[in-house]
């Protein structure tokens, strides 16, 4: 088994923290591997101005793909992990399109796609994800604050909503992660569960 999170931020895009900093929060806290996730950017470490190459984690490429639709209602994040290049969002009108436009282009880029946080402004469920191809995970547990978890009066879990999917017929895998963004905020809207959230969880 390999411990390691595949939904980070740093200062980068919305976290606090800066990237050689949030890399090394995972390493001294044993994560064998690590995807800075930032919002519309692909974080990379510059060890050519004297930072120490990782030996653990094991650093991986990756973006979360963000765009709002439906006049800045819906919010669509998929992550990229593995990816070439960085991926620019794509508006595509409508949930639907817009999810299966993203997945593609993370496709095309080289990247395994993973669904994020489907209950975040409430952008869809599994009535939605069965349309779509080509994604291959599904969050089942997100670390931060928002993203209802366990839905809500005529909303659906996280678990729900990967039910439906599964019971549809699609091969989806369920992913915990800790969308980690804060690391030295200690105000009491920092979430609980951010950094390192989606370990614990499982225990739970």
């Amino acid at each position: 088994w390999y411990k390691g999170n595949i939904h980070t931020h740093t200062t980068k895009s919305n976290g606090d923290t800066e990237p050689a900093k949030v890399a090394g929060w995972y390493r001294r806290h044993d994560y064998d591997f690590l995807v800075l996730s930032d919002h519309n950017h692909i974080t990379l470490l510059d060890y050519g101005q004297g930072q120490r190459r990782f030996k653990k984690p094991v650093m991986i490429p990756g973006e979360e793909v963000s765009v709002r639709i439906n006049g800045g209602k819906t919010a669509i994040h998929i992550n990229g992990i593995g990816i070439s290049r960085l991926v620019e969002p794509i508006d595509a009108g409508e949930v639907v399109p817009t999810l299966q436009a993203n997945v593609n282009a993370i496709l095309g880029a080289g990247g395994l796609v993973s669904i994020n946080h489907p209950n975040f402004t409430w952008a869809y469920d599994h009535h939605d994800l069965i349309q779509i191809s080509g994604a291959r995970l599904l969050e089942v547990f997100n670390g931060h604050p928002v993203p209802y978890l366990l839905g809500a009066p005529g909303k659906y879990s996280y678990e729900e909503i990967w039910d439906g999917v599964l019971s549809a017929g699609k091969i989806m895998f369920g992913v915990a992660t800790d969308d980690s963004h804060h690391y030295s905020d200690t105000a009491p809207c920092a979430a609980t569960l951010d950094v390192g959230g989606s370990w614990f969880a499982r225990r739970i």
